[in-house]
């Protein structure tokens, strides 16, 4: 099983997603599991991980783990070329280093050059930025790489970034 895992803010709230599936290629019958927090952290540069990494952890409470091989989550693993740990790097300790996490972020972070990948993807002249701890970078930006959806973004994380804007 793979988790993939993104978080939307409003109101002083986050609403929290996990797209759960089988398959790195598949884009349909995914189960969704959503979970609404209350008086979230403000954002600290730098520390985003301070605010969205209690949003998955509660959502994670209601998942049986122990068949998922690995997590993607919206954002890097590393923060710098030193293995500052950013959001995947956090939960990895915080799952006890047992499921290895790949992160996907959209925008380009300019403090980390080594260990991340530029992904393009369809027509996209815009990479994604794939990250991971657990798992060889080499698979992890392959199997970001082989999952289904023609444009810069994956059908089932284009998904699950809208399910989390929708109130």
């Amino acid at each position: 099983m793979l988790l993939a895992f993104d978080t939307y803010y409003y109101d002083n709230k986050a609403k929290t997603v996990c797209l759960e599936f089988t398959e790195w290629n598949q884009e349909k019958d995914f189960k969704v599991h959503t979970e609404i927090i209350n008086n979230v952290e403000d954002y600290v540069p730098g520390e985003f991980y301070r605010r969205e990494l209690p949003c998955i952890l509660s959502l994670l409470n209601n998942i049986d783990l122990k068949s998922v091989s690995a997590i993607i989550v919206d954002g890097f693993v590393y923060l710098d070329d030193d293995k500052k740990y950013g959001l995947g790097g956090h939960l990895y300790e915080k799952l006890e280093k047992k499921i290895p996490i790949i992160g996907v972020a959209k925008t380009n972070f300019a403090s980390i050059e080594k260990d991340k990948k530029a992904l393009l993807r369809g027509d996209s002249k815009k990479p994604l930025y794939v990250t991971s701890i657990g798992i060889d970078l080499d698979d992890a930006f392959q199997k970001v790489e082989s999952m289904a959806g023609e444009f810069r973004v994956p059908t089932l994380l284009k998904e699950m970034d809208r399910l989390t804007k929708e109130l």
